[in-house]
């Protein structure tokens, strides 16, 4: 059975649910009184329960590749091509050279945007 996508109730009579902003639609568990979704009516969408678990080889994946985090360049450099990158907690020297190797190397980092992360920083270099 595949996963519906769980979406807030009438999020398209609203744009501050989410008519036109696609971030705001994300589940919050109805609460009202005679809410037809809370009372899990017929005709309603169903809503979030336990069961829609994702299977097990798709969980703590991103875009079908395992996520590992890197501390540093040696670990990003051990990566193979099923895993994506999580940069750590590390500082603004070090993870710039991250970013410098994964960009070389092709290598996909879930929580940083490179191209634009490098661009950042040579529009500061420059301004120095």
């Amino acid at each position: 059975m595949k996963k519906p996508k769980f979406l807030r109730r009438t999020y398209n009579r609203y744009p501050k649910l989410g008519g036109t902003q696609k971030s705001k639609r994300s589940w919050r568990n109805p609460t009202g009184r005679h809410n037809k979704l809370r009372e899990k009516r017929r005709g309603y969408t169903m809503p979030v329960t336990i069961g829609y678990k994702n299977s097990p080889n798709e969980q703590n994946m991103f875009e079908g590749k395992k996520l590992v985090m890197i501390y540093n360049i040696k670990e990003l450099e051990k990566l193979t091509k099923d895993q994506a990158a999580i940069i750590a907690k590390v500082g603004k020297k070090k993870k710039s050279e991250i970013a410098k190797k994964a960009k070389e190397l092709k290598i996909v980092i879930q929580n940083l945007n490179v191209e634009k992360f490098l661009k950042n920083l040579t529009k500061k270099n420059e301004s120095k």
